[in-house]
Parts: C-alpha cells; sequence; structure tokens
C-alpha cells in the first residue's frame, strides 16, 4: 500500500515552506485553530485526488502574496520502491501533475494511484447542503476505486454541458439524437455503479453507526434517480420540448441524489446534531472499508478535529477496530495533544507527533 514518507510543501496557504516525514502507521498533529493543521492534512490529500478535499478553488490554494504553490510527496509503493509525486500550479497556467518527474497525459490518470479518505467537520455538508455535495462524494469514492467510471462522469458532464448549449442554440433534432445515445450509455453505466455503490456502502454505515451509537437508531441510505422512472434515452426524449423551452436539460444522473435516513425519515429532518455527526463519521469509514476491500489495502486515512464530533471512548473504539485488521497510515488532528496521546496509547507504539504553530511543524 502507499505510504506517504515525506512531504514538502511551499507556498499553500498558510505554510510558507515545510518538509516534513511521516511514521507509517499513525501520525499526530497538535496545535491551535489557524494554525495549519487542517491546511497539511489537505495538502495530502490533494496529492492523491490533485484537488482540496473542501472543494476550494485553487486561488484559495496560493500562501498570501504569492500565485504558484508546489506540494510534493515521496510515498513507497506495494512493490517497496519509492515514487516521487509532485503537483505545481501557478495562476495563468495548467496545473502539472509529476511521477518521478514525468507528467501525466491525463491528470485523471492520477486519481486512484494513491487512495485517501478524509474525515473533517467540512463533512457536515454532505447533510446539510444540496444534492451536489452528495454527487460529489459518490463520485470521488468511485472514481478512485474504478477508473472507468472517473472517465464515464468526465464525457458525461461535458455532455450535458454541450447539450445544453445546443438547446439554447435550436439546432436540429438529429444533433440532439446523437447526444442523447452517447449521453443514455455513460449515463446508465453511471446509474448502475452508483446504484451497486449504494447497496455496498449501506450496510458498512449501518455497522459503524452502530458502533458509535449503541444500536439506538437504524440508519440508511436511499439512492434516487430519474432513471428509475424508466430508460434514459427514453427520458432525455420525452423531456425534449420542455428542455428545449428551459435551455438546459432538466433529466438525467446529474439530478441524482443520495437520501440520508434515521429509522426510515430523513436524517436532515430528524436527526439532532450528535446523530448527524455520527452518521457522517460513519459514512467516512465505511468509504475507507469499501475502499480497503476494493483495493486490498488500506488507503490512508485522514482524521481531522475528530474530538469535535466524538466523546473520548466512542473516538478510541473507533480507532482500534480500524487499527484492528490492515493497520493502515493514519494522520489525525487535535488541539489539545495529551488528549491525543492518551487516545492513541495502546493502539501503536510507532507514530509520529507534530506541533503546528503559524503554519510551522515541530516534531515533537
Amino acid at each position: 500500500m502507499p505510504v506517504l514518507k515525506k512531504i514538502v510543501v511551499r507556498n499553500w496557504r498558510n505554510i510558507s515552506l515545510q518538509e516534513l516525514e511521516f511514521s507509517p502507521n499513525l501520525n499526530c498533529l497538535s496545535g491551535g485553530n489557524g494554525e495549519g493543521k487542517t491546511n497539511l492534512l489537505d495538502a495530502v490529500y490533494y496529492l492523491s485526488m490533485t484537488k482540496s478535499a473542501f472543494g476550494a478553488s485553487d486561488k484559495y490554494n496560493y500562501a498570501h502574496g504569492t500565485s504558484v504553490f508546489e506540494l510534493a510527496g515521496t510515498y513507497e509503493m506495494h512493490d517497496g520502491l519509492q515514487a516521487r509525486f509532485g503537483i505545481k500550479t501557478a495562476e495563468g497556467e495548467e496545473k502539472k501533475v509529476t511521477r518521478d518527474g514525468k507528467p501525466y497525459v491525463k491528470i485523471s490518470d492520477h486519481i486512484g494511484i494513491l487512495p485517501i479518505v478524509m474525515v473533517s467537520p467540512g463533512d457536515s455538508s454532505l447533510v446539510s447542503d444540496s444534492s451536489d455535495e452528495r454527487r460529489r462524494f459518490s463520485n470521488a469514492v468511485l472514481s478512485q476505486i474504478d477508473r472507468e467510471f472517473l472517465a464515464d462522469i468526465q464525457r458525461y458532464n461535458k455532455l450535458i454541458q454541450t447539450r445544453n448549449v445546443v438547446l439554447k442554440g435550436g439546432c436540429d433534432d438529429d444533433i440532439l439524437e446523437t447526444i442523447d445515445t452517447r449521453l443514455a450509455e455513460w449515463g446508465t453505466r453511471i446509474f448502475e455503479k452508483r446504484k451497486a455503490f449504494v447497496q455496498a456502502i449501506e450496510p458498512q454505515v449501518g455497522k459503524f453507526y452502530s458502533l458509535l451509537s449503541g444500536g439506538r437508531e437504524n440508519v440508511g441510505i436511499r439512492y434516487r434517480s430519474d432513471l428509475d422512472k424508466g430508460s434514459l434515452y427514453d427520458l432525455l426524449r420525452e423531456n425534449l420540448p420542455k428542455d428545449r423551452l428551459l435551455g438546459f436539460t432538466s433529466c438525467g444522473i446529474q439530478r441524482d441524489d443520495l437520501i440520508f435516513t434515521m429509522d426510515g425519515d430523513p436524517i436532515r429532518k430528524v436527526g439532532s446534531q450528535g446523530q448527524q455527526k455520527s452518521f457522517l463519521i460513519s459514512l467516512k469509514f465505511a468509504q475507507y472499508e469499501i475502499m480497503k476491500d476494493k483495493y486490498g489495502f488500506a488507503p490512508i486515512l485522514l482524521l481531522d478535529d475528530l474530538f469535535d464530533k466524538l466523546d473520548f471512548d466512542r473516538t478510541r473504539n473507533l480507532l482500534e477496530m480500524v487499527a484492528s485488521k490492515d493497520f493502515g497510515q493514519i494522520f489525525i488532528t487535535d488541539t489539545d495533544k495529551s488528549r491525543l496521546q492518551s487516545i492513541i496509547s495502546g493502539i501503536t507504539e510507532e507514530s509520529t507527533f507534530y506541533q503546528a504553530c503559524g503554519g510551522v511543524f515541530t516534531r515533537q
């Protein structure tokens, strides 16, 4: 499994320049709010996904007064050999992603090479915000474990934009029929894979939620899609008159949603803040389990301010469950160093501690 041995971060948010080495097991970052802990975790995430875990535009990632940032990570790969991955982003230029100094032909070819899962307070948007966030979540998971899915979703999204332009331009039906045929092909595959994903992840979510809540509630996930009503091609054809009037495509998998439930009702309506937090953590740990099963090894796990969501005992139980089998590399942050030390004691002796202060990380 890929293990991050060393990272170099330059001009990334509040981090001017840091070169840090990590344990293959537990890596702990302590420090006050705003000192750079989350920024460092997001840099690790960016090296895997070529984008921020928080959906932020790259213009917000540059350190103040700079117009270029660079991230580089040295990883020990499955075969025991080391590989160096680098990302350079500059205003007005294309993003450059390299492996051992050689640029990828397509940046998307990098996705899935360094599997990763991040749990953070920002996950609350998965419950509170629009369906866009939940589609983004499922797409991010599936893109890491299924390269064909990533290609299909990229082609589908690009062609939907083309269809919308054609609708506004009033082109003839022959062009739209050709577009709809391709959309139906890709969209149907995406639909089937999303449906299978929900079927796989739902029992895992229930398992982790039971651990956190003591089994007091039953949680679930429902997949809602226009394709439940019929074939995508037929839907696109039937809705064409309306789409011409609207000037955009009113049906398709770009409208899919995941409905998170508790005892059969939407958790956003009936769940307390604590119940919603426990559900979101369960969702991310279920993602971790699915990716581990798919790859045959544990992905890198980033746990940002987990204690903000769970009490001491529940956090320790969760970490022990993760660490009990095929222990992978974990990064965890907390504002309280002593609490962090208490939580991880007995889980592993191999760990590193860094104290964050103003974007500078000092090994303890």
